[in-house]
């Protein structure tokens, strides 16, 4: 079996970088929770495996692995930490993990507090390491837009530096493909520029044909807007907590690293809904 694994395989980025892989002539073990989900690709075998269930098994004789973070819950980082445990008890030597920018112990965005406790975990694991913290996803920009054609969050006017999910996953096929200079090494992932979703609105409504405006909420305005929806209060914290970290400066320093890896420039917004389409209502 491939001695490299990939993790998420059926979502849209690890599924993103199996397919690059594969498009390479790499074999490839692609670890999922439903393999009838698991797109079939040449060179790659298909092995059931879930982060909760700490099963070393489907992991045994894989030398580098590529650890999307799991989807958001409750529990994500006790299935992280018992994926981790896992994956050192199989003898895997290098864990490449998609963090979080910012990632820290204080972070304002809650969730980037789980991925610091899963980087400090790879750390303790023995095995080796490389993180790629991953800024937002671009690409989920317009879906902040109301159905009335406002943005609406406590951002203020700070800035984030918001990535493509195409260029994360060609920074981690850069990487899963030479792995060794790379070791130990973290990487923070962003886009060419850092807007504020004032001027991201701008750009929204010259691409969608429709206006497009931010609104800047209250963070108790926040709360009360995002209750129409049932969720836990964690999910409210972390809903929020993606506009606050934003308005502290936590998501708008720029990097070239995705050029740096991937020897192209990142891809902005104006860019990236130029060759995307986009629906106008």
């Amino acid at each position: 079996m491939a001695e490299l694994a990939v993790t998420g395989a059926t979502g849209g980025l690890g599924g993103r970088v199996a397919r690059a892989l594969a498009a390479r002539g790499v074999a490839q073990r692609l670890l999922v929770r439903d393999p009838s989900r698991a797109p079939e690709l040449p060179g790659a075998s298909v092995v059931r495996s879930t982060y909760a269930a700490g099963d070393p098994e489907p992991m045994r004789g894989v030398r580098t692995l590529l650890m999307v973070s799991a989807a958001e819950s409750a529990d994500r980082l006790e299935q992280h930490l018992a994926f981790v445990d896992a994956a050192a008890e199989a003898g895997v030597e290098h864990v490449v993990y998609t963090s979080f920018y910012g990632a820290a112990p204080d972070a304002t965005f809650t969730l980037a507090r789980d991925h610091w406790a899963t980087e400090q975990h790879l750390r303790a694991s023995g095995m080796g390491f490389t993180f790629l913290r991953d800024n937002l996803y671009l690409d989920f920009l317009p879906d902040l837009v109301g159905e009335d054609g406002v943005i609406r969050g406590p951002a203020g006017a700070g800035r984030v530096a918001a990535v493509t999910r195409d260029d994360v996953a060609a920074s981690a096929v850069a990487v899963l493909l030479d792995i060794a200079p790379h070791a130990g090494a973290t990487y923070d992932l962003t886009g060419p520029t850092a807007p504020t979703l004032t001027e991201v609105a701008e750009i929204l409504s010259a691409h969608l044909g429709r206006p497009v405006r931010y609104h800047d909420e209250t963070v108790e305005e926040a709360y009360a807007s995002r209750r129409r929806w049932e969720a836990p209060q964690w999910q409210y914290d972390a809903w929020v907590s993606t506009y606050t970290a934003i308005a502290r400066g936590e998501l708008a320093g720029v990097t070239d690293h995705v050029e740096r890896l991937t020897g192209r420039a990142a891809t902005g917004l104006a860019a990236y809904l130029s060759r995307t389409p986009q629906s106008p209502a």
